[in-house]
């Protein structure tokens, strides 16, 4: 009697050894997907090219263009550049505002506001059309990105130079009027190439006479 109480314990014992091993080694389940941010939805376009830049981008880069300007009057050369805290500030906040608000151009939007053809109609047009735009942007996307990112470097430069507040590599400095003046050559008025070219020739002769830096603007 007490042999068979063995047995069946040591059956029990097996049994339930058995069952411990298999679920040890069985495939764990796959943890759950993440759930999405509760309220996130996709990003969407609210205005147009023309008008991000003429509501955003353009004006916000005027702290950045306006802190250092050399002009010459009757009275004399009177120089412009941030003096203190508060100017350098301004600065900052032209090109972090940038450096963003740039990336903003990668978001699918219409080139102009809806019957806005911009100055491209009649004989010789100044302008391309919102059509011709897209076309360029959809025959060749990774140069739109290409454009882009480099204003994004040239704000980020701009950064630094803020927060050394370094005065004379702001003063010198030209990369952002640059990058501007060559994505609108290429997307916006491309017929003024030549014209913008032959002026930049001029200027930098003038420039060099001067033995000073310009100022210039888009």
């Amino acid at each position: 009697m007490f042999s068979g109480r063995v047995q069946v314990a040591a059956v029990a014992g097996i049994t339930y050894a058995a069952v411990l091993v298999a679920s040890c080694s069985s495939p764990k389940p796959a943890a759950p997907p993440p759930s999405v941010t509760a309220g996130r939805t996709e990003m969407k376009a609210v205005v147009s090219v023309k008008e991000l830049m003429r509501f955003t981008i353009d004006p916000i880069s005027d702290n950045i263009f306006d802190a250092v300007t050399y002009d010459v009057t009757k009275k004399g050369a009177v120089d412009t550049f941030p003096k203190t805290d508060e100017d350098w500030e301004k600065v900052k906040i032209g090109a972090v505002t940038l450096a963003e608000a740039i990336y903003l151009l990668k978001l699918p939007r219409p080139w102009t506001p809806p019957g806005d053809v911009n100055n491209s109609t009649g004989p010789n047009p100044p302008e391309l059309s919102p059509t011709q735009m897209q076309a360029k942007l959809d025959a060749d996307p990774v140069l739109w990105d290409a454009k882009i990112q480099a204003l994004r470097n040239v704000a980020l430069e701009v950064l630094d130079i803020a927060n050394r507040k370094d005065v004379k590599e702001l003063f010198s400095g030209e990369d952002l009027d640059k990058a501007c003046e060559s994505c609108h050559l290429e997307y916006w008025y491309p017929g003024d190439r030549k014209a913008v070219e032959d002026d930049e020739r001029q200027r930098a002769r003038f420039e060099k006479g001067e033995n000073r830096p310009g100022k210039t603007r888009r």
